[in-house]
């Protein structure tokens, strides 16, 4: 499947059109929780997929992958019930002039 690359404001926007009503409905603290298991669903597939001594199978790989999407979707749904665009708060890490840290 070809798919056209995705900003994080449309992300953000396909996000809202989808799931918008019934995550504004549960609210920021219903919602984080969701983020926060998440998270945890993510750190398991982590770990999976970064043993020393048994490397990932395909399944493992691609639950890490689907792990990844569900957090930025969560993080998505947050953002999207208290009114904050993803990409405009971006500019902490795109503006030069408030980028600091490691430069290459």
């Amino acid at each position: 499947m070809t798919t056209q690359p995705l900003t994080i404001r449309d992300f953000q926007q396909l996000i809202r059109d989808r799931y918008f009503e019934s995550d504004n409905a549960r609210g920021t603290a219903g919602t984080f929780l969701y983020l926060t298991e998440e998270f945890g669903e993510l750190a398991t597939a982590l770990a999976d997929n970064n043993r020393p001594s048994k490397p990932p199978t395909d399944a493992e790989r691609a639950n890490l992958e689907e792990e990844f999407a569900d957090v930025l979707a969560w993080l998505a749904t947050i953002a999207n019930i208290n009114g904050v665009d993803l990409e405009d708060c971006l500019v902490k890490y795109t503006d030069p002039t408030r980028v600091t840290g490691f430069k290459a």
